[in-house]
């Protein structure tokens, strides 16, 4: 069977690459066209954008580059119906790929969508093209399914969190500390987001950390999209490393972290690393942003669980003196402690693994019955 898959972000890279290595068992035959990453084509896939290409996050940014996002639209309409897929399957990136899904509808194409948009967030009114355009959806968080299938009347495949398979899967890389020339003390991992925007508003708090906590050094989990020389521009004389390719590894060492919110703080937590969850954007984006969207908490772990478990330093909370408080306070024993705990509540919650092998065979199935 032909799947043309379509990721606009690292996340999503590595998602659709555990999901077309499990497609790939189930069905011998697979063959893959994708817009997504590495990760997707090394699996194969015949790659036709990179996500590095189509990551614009905000309103103001989205606006000024709308000629290229129609552009980047236009073609994947063209190479969709030149490459006439079996099924097409939309990982998560709700902007560009509900459009797609109406699209897919219109020309016959099903329509599977794995990991939803965050409609229970904002933009409920969503539902209306979802249930019109998407033939099925796979939901990755527990509290998704009610949603879908209680409130709103259309079912859907709970699969579990596909975080849990990534981790299992990845393979650590000897020794941390010597692999990467790092010293003997404790590290503090800095996850300051993919995309050059919020690396901009993040890295350089994150940074001043540095002289106020010298018992332990600081180490950049590199966004692979992103070249050292963006970095290097921010850090200038900072003594910080920067390591690519290893965002797993750093966790699996790292004693605490600052993560800039989104999958990343849901992955700091998996491997139980007591965090503190930053987001600053533009000004006029969180002021339009805060009015539209409908949430107690801005990271997945809060969201999970539905309680602050981990501290959410956001907008113009976000600086050197919250930032400090913050770092401190999940050094002491007690807090930490009880982190660590809520995170196994979280893990349990989360269900087992092997979500990519779970949407790899409704899909396929759906597949076969359609063919």
């Amino acid at each position: 069977m032909k799947y043309y898959i379509i990721a606009g972000e690292a996340s999503g890279d590595l998602h659709a690459s555990n999901l077309m290595r499990a497609i790939k068992t189930t069905d011998k035959n697979s063959e893959f066209r994708c817009w997504g990453g590495d990760l997707m084509q090394a699996q194969g896939g015949t790659l036709v954008k990179h996500y590095r290409e189509l990551a614009f996050m905000g309103f103001v940014e989205v606006l000024l580059n709308i000629r290229t996002i129609l552009g980047n639209m236009k073609l994947a309409k063209k190479d969709i119906i030149a490459y006439k897929p079996d099924a097409l399957i939309l990982i998560d990136y709700p902007g560009f790929n509900m459009r797609i899904a109406t699209f897919a509808k219109e020309h016959g194409i099903a329509v599977h969508y794995y990991i939803s948009p965050q409609i229970w967030a904002w933009k409920e009114n969503r539902i209306h093209k979802i249930k019109r355009d998407v033939d099925a959806m796979y939901v990755i968080l527990p509290f998704e399914k009610d949603f879908y299938e209680t409130k709103h009347q259309f079912p859907v495949h709970y699969v579990g969190h596909p975080l849990l398979d990534a981790i299992a899967n990845r393979k650590a890389k000897g020794d941390f500390g010597v692999y990467h020339n790092l010293d003997n003390r404790p590290i503090i991992a800095l996850l300051p987001g993919s995309r050059k925007q919020e690396i901009s508003k993040m890295l350089a708090v994150m940074l001043e950390m540095i002289p106020k906590f010298t018992a332990y050094q600081f180490v950049i989990a590199g966004a692979p999209s992103q070249e050292k020389a963006f970095y290097k521009s921010i850090i200038k004389n900072t003594t910080v490393k920067i390591i690519y390719g290893a965002t797993y590894d750093l966790l699996e060492n790292a004693s605490f972290a600052l993560v800039t919110s989104g999958t990343a703080t849901l992955e700091t937590a998996l491997f139980r690393v007591p965090q503190v969850v930053c987001y600053k954007g533009s000004f006029i984006s969180y002021q339009i942003g805060k009015r539209l969207v409908d949430l107690k908490y801005i990271s997945l772990v809060n969201l999970i669980m539905d309680e602050e478990i981990v501290e959410e330093l956001i907008q113009s909370d976000f600086n050197s003196k919250r930032l400090e408080e913050a770092l401190h306070n999940i050094m002491q024993t007690d807090v930490k402690a009880k982190l660590l705990q809520d995170y196994d509540n979280l893990i349990t919650k989360l269900g087992g693994g092997s979500a990519s092998k779970r949407v790899a065979e409704l899909l396929v199935s759906a597949v076969l019955k359609l063919n």
